[in-house]
């Protein structure tokens, strides 16, 4: 004889294939999203922190290059990991007495949690005005002399021929004064390339190194003025190593 199984009852439950409640699977589901919100939240923050960072243009000083309101963005490795060279476009804190005090402008909360949190991901530049964006011209080392008789900026002896300087109508002059600085150690010589509407280092002096945040890459806003910042090298190629 063959020993037969008994038919399987109908409807019978099978072990360990009970089904997790509708409201369960709700909570799984908003925990899921949760942790993937935090976690974008956590990279973005270290992103912002330590790489990349987005800051906005308040001012006119360095057009025709970067516009009013543009947004850039910003490689935080500099300097402590890529060494600045001359021609970066650099942004730094105020090293004290280069911007104007600004009223503070109550922001309503839900907009003050809104930027907030923006912030944190690096999308919101809520502390724009309290720094400032400039080229740097001279490194630690460099004499600095303008203008020769051609209206040219000299480092070193060498003067330059600055395709990105904007100046006014049948003007020359790459400064509106003669001038000659020597670039302490731990500094930098900075000016912007709309000179003649520029408070810069001809009128504040030089920037501490520690003061940068980093160097501007690319315009990221408005789309249609999407670009990648140019430092110019061969318009240095040049100048020698300061001593």
């Amino acid at each position: 004889m063959t020993e037969q199984n008994p038919p399987a009852v109908s409807g019978a439950s099978t072990a360990g294939t009970t089904r997790p409640s509708a409201g369960r699977s709700v909570l799984l589901f908003l925990r899921d999203v949760v942790v993937i919100v935090a976690a974008a939240l956590v990279i973005s923050f270290l992103i912002k922190t330590f790489l990349i960072r987005s800051f906005y243009i308040p001012s006119e000083s360095m057009e025709s290059t970067l516009l009013v309101n543009d947004r850039i963005i910003v490689n935080q490795l500099v300097p402590e990991v890529v060494p600045l060279e001359r021609g970066d476009i650099v942004v730094f804190r105020d090293p004290g007495g280069w911007l104007p005090a600004m009223p503070e402008t109550p922001q309503a909360p839900l907009e003050a949690a809104a930027d907030w949190v923006l912030s944190l991901v690096g999308l919101s530049a809520s502390d724009s005005d309290e720094h400032l964006v400039k080229r740097i011209i001279g490194l630690p080392g460099d004499r600095i002399t303008c203008c020769n008789d051609l209206g040219q900026l000299s480092i070193n002896g060498v003067p330059l021929d600055e395709p990105y300087v904007l100046l006014p109508p049948d003007t020359i002059d790459v400064s509106g004064q003669d001038f000659q600085e020597d670039v302490p150690e731990g500094t930098l010589w900075v000016m912007g390339d709309n000179r003649y509407d520029s408070s810069d280092s001809r009128f504040n002096g030089v920037v501490p190194i520690a003061d940068v945040v980093g160097r501007a890459v690319v315009v990221s806003w408005p789309i249609d003025r999407w670009q990648w910042l140019d430092n110019y090298p061969l318009v240095f190629d040049g100048v020698e190593q300061a001593e």
